[in-house]
């Protein structure tokens, strides 16, 4: 129901994102900018990550939603199985969410590029407050209506994609350009350990009080995200005046996909990211199935020991994300995100042909902590190339273009596995990753230290303009 396959696919909660323009109108930006609030304050004034109260309390507030997140993910299709008894009805909610998340990318940066921000996210958090508490009273006064779910379903689908947008974008506004690789893995951490705790608390809500209840308790946790934003105070960041003339005069599809898309395919570093993360998806979306069925159907363990195994590959994200900011400083983005995907490929490989549970489980946290890491660092080099003006819709086209190929590729391994079996999949897989390594060795990736060192390049439809080269 919220941020998850885009904090970690980013390479998003998973789940989980600059200059601004510098025409200023009463404390608040220009139409197109991204705007933020009236009461935004000068970049140049923020503290550091320690002492900076408004990140903390974003942060704080983002894990409680992150929590209740992960309830509604186990939640939801218990309620339609309980509801219907049928496979088909938990397939055809999924298939909704997924289908209706990738429509709203078309269209989500170009509006969080031309809103102010933070109010786009208390809307979306209030309005998905009253569709999720809204469930169990349905369910009281009429009884199960599935059709509802499926409505909810799509529109909580469009609001999270809203949300998750705005978020990545406000990040940069929140803390100082170093501190984004930190400020990025804390929040990535958060998830992390909220999709560890969701399903367990999700599991004794279910049993206790119903899978409608639970649901509800998903919907207070956006009211705490809410108020949590009301708290916070965010920058703004100083940009040329072009910022409002991207896209001007083109068609609608144009200025809300093609613009974001150009400026990944124009910028050295993007354009071989995008692509490489493309053909990563397709291979890592069904890698938690090949998992599944390599632990449950060929060695023959429980469910238990599968939940060891899962608990065990969290702690590889959660271990990721507290040592990304200190890794990328050490050896520079491309060394870490190209590392990422050699351990992408050594953990594809082996957990599909060991017969170890033990070793199954190291690598799927190795696979793990390759996934979060490259997400944290590409998610952090797009927020420094990227003017503000455009990072919404640049962030949006990055999510559409390479979470598209997931559901393919999931489609296609877990197909291949039924016919070849697991460990020939899983090889075949694990080469794949190595050609994307091998091809990110022959780009620019190879050795850049930080988005600065290549950036500057100019917004599809604009000139470089003054203060909007990329931050190192």
């Amino acid at each position: 129901m919220r941020r998850g396959e885009n904090a970690l696919a980013d390479g998003g909660p998973a789940r989980l994102r600059s200059p601004p323009s510098a025409d200023h109108e009463g404390g608040r930006r220009a139409r197109g900018s991204g705007t933020i609030s009236a009461e935004s304050r000068t970049h140049d004034s923020l503290p550091p990550l320690r002492r900076n109260k408004d990140f903390t309390v974003f942060w704080l507030g983002q894990a409680l939603s992150v929590l209740g997140g992960s309830v509604s993910m186990l939640a939801l299709p218990l309620l339609v199985l309980h509801a219907t008894g049928s496979i088909v009805q938990m397939g055809l909610v999924t298939v909704v969410s997924s289908a209706t998340s990738i429509g709203a990318g078309i269209f989500a940066g170009y509006v969080v590029d031309r809103v102010d921000r933070r109010r786009l996210m208390i809307v979306c958090d209030l309005v998905r407050a009253v569709l999720l508490g809204a469930v169990p009273l349905v369910w009281w006064v009429a009884g199960p209506q599935i059709w509802l779910l499926y409505v909810l379903t799509a529109l909580a689908a469009v609001l999270r994609t809203l949300f998750d947008v705005a978020y990545v974008t406000a990040i940069p506004n929140l803390v100082r350009t170093q501190d984004l690789t930190v400020a990025n893995g804390r929040l990535m951490g958060t998830f992390a350990l909220g999709s560890l705790l969701g399903p367990v608390v999700a599991g004794f809500l279910t049993a206790g009080v119903g899978a409608d209840w639970a649901l509800a308790l998903d919907g207070a946790t956006f009211l705490v995200s809410a108020a949590s934003l009301g708290w916070v105070r965010f920058t703004a960041r100083p940009a040329g005046d072009g910022a409002d003339k991207a896209g001007a005069g083109a068609g609608m599809f144009r200025e809300m996909f093609v613009v974001g898309f150009r400026f990944l395919w124009s910028h050295p570093l993007l354009r071989p990211l995008t692509v490489g993360l493309t053909v990563l998806t397709f291979v890592t979306m069904g890698a938690t199935d090949l998992l599944i069925y390599r632990v449950q159907h060929d060695l023959g363990r429980d469910s238990a020991t599968l939940g060891y195994v899962i608990a065990i590959s969290g702690a590889g994200s959660v271990a990721a994300a507290l040592s990304a900011g200190r890794l990328r400083r050490l050896f520079g983005f491309g060394t870490c995100w190209l590392a990422s995907i050699a351990m992408i490929a050594v953990g594809v490989a082996v957990t599909g042909v060991s017969r170890s549970v033990p070793v199954i489980a190291a690598l799927a946290a190795v696979f793990m902590f390759g996934i979060t890491l490259g997400g944290i660092c590409s998610m952090t080099l797009r927020q420094e190339v990227t003017p503000d003006h455009l990072l919404g819709r640049v962030t949006s086209a990055f999510w559409t273009v390479h979470n598209a190929s997931g559901p393919v590729g999931a489609a296609v391994l877990t197909l291949l596995a039924a016919r070849h079996g697991v460990p020939a999949v899983s090889l075949a897989g694990g080469a794949l990753c190595l050609l994307i390594l091998g091809g990110g060795l022959l780009t620019p990736l190879r050795g850049s230290r930080a988005g600065g060192a290549t950036a500057g390049t100019a917004a599809p439809d604009q000139e470089p303009a003054a203060g909007s080269s990329a931050r190192a």
